[in-house]
């Protein structure tokens, strides 16, 4: 009989949940998506988490040791551990390499590296996090200084941890493009193009104001992996953990079997 290892996976989107595993990352963004009639279907966002990992808060031990492959032999792909304030209880250093899968189960792997760049200071961004909050913000400050905003600067905006990302958005492009329009056109899907507009200009005007709550509801579902702007953030304070997105010449050359399937 084949010997299977053990997984820990931490799926963000379109859920919360940590779950146990046998099926390798690829194998696991394949099931969730198009192989089992019980799971999801759509985009899937999920990290992997080092197996040595604990917290009182999650029963891994128990699951793990359940965790075993069926009788005749195939692994078992999936026993879900918890999937409840996942991410708030889940250490950022226990987290692995960052898997975006398409809804045709293909995975893109990703990789954490320090975020050193720097940037321009009161430029108007549009963040979508992803959990445990969802919602679609335009602020004025940077990937740093937002996920430490959210997860210890406020209480009624925020969570102690987030993960979060960056569209492609142009604010100047867009205003110029929709002045004086009946109606009004927004890149980003399920999103009300005039809103959009009447907050970014209240944002531009005060200089005092950091974030403006475009949608309570994520735009992920519709939105494409094209949309993404720089990467993933993972935020606790002041640590951050990045994992960057690769350039568009390495998704059209060396990543295209996974590129094809998300415009």
């Amino acid at each position: 009989m084949a010997e299977h290892g053990k997984h820990l996976y931490m799926i963000v989107f379109p859920i919360n949940a940590l779950v146990a595993s046998q099926l390798s990352p690829q194998e696991f963004a394949e099931h969730y998506t198009v192989g089992s009639a019980k799971h999801y279907k759509g985009k899937v966002i999920f990290a992997e988490v080092d197996i040595n990992f604990r917290n009182p808060y999650f029963e891994i031990d128990q699951y793990l040791a359940l965790t075993v492959p069926h009788p005749d032999g195939k692994p078992k792909k999936t026993k879900f551990i918890c999937s409840y304030a996942v991410l708030e209880h889940v250490e950022l250093k226990a987290l692995k390499n960052l898997y975006l899968v398409t809804a045709n189960g293909k995975a893109l792997e990703l990789t954490s590296k320090p975020y050193t760049a720097v940037n321009e200071p009161g430029l108007v961004r549009i963040y979508q996090e992803i959990a445990p909050l969802t919602n679609l913000v335009a602020s004025t400050v940077d990937q740093r200084a937002f996920g430490k905003y959210i997860t210890s600067e406020t209480r009624s905006k925020g969570a102690p941890k987030i993960c979060f990302t960056q569209y492609e958005f142009n604010v100047d492009e867009f205003l110029e493009k929709n002045r004086n329009r009946e109606i009004m056109y927004s890149p980003i899907p399920e999103t009300n193009p005039a809103r959009i507009y009447d907050y970014l200009v209240e944002l531009k005007r005060e200089a005092t104001k950091k974030t403006k709550t475009i949608s309570l509801s994520t735009t992920l579902l519709e939105a494409s992996y094209a949309l993404i702007r720089h990467g993933f953030w993972f935020a606790a304070g002041n640590d951050l953990l990045f994992y960057p997105m690769p350039s568009l010449s390495d998704l059209e050359n060396t990543y295209y079997d996974w590129w094809r399937f998300v415009r």
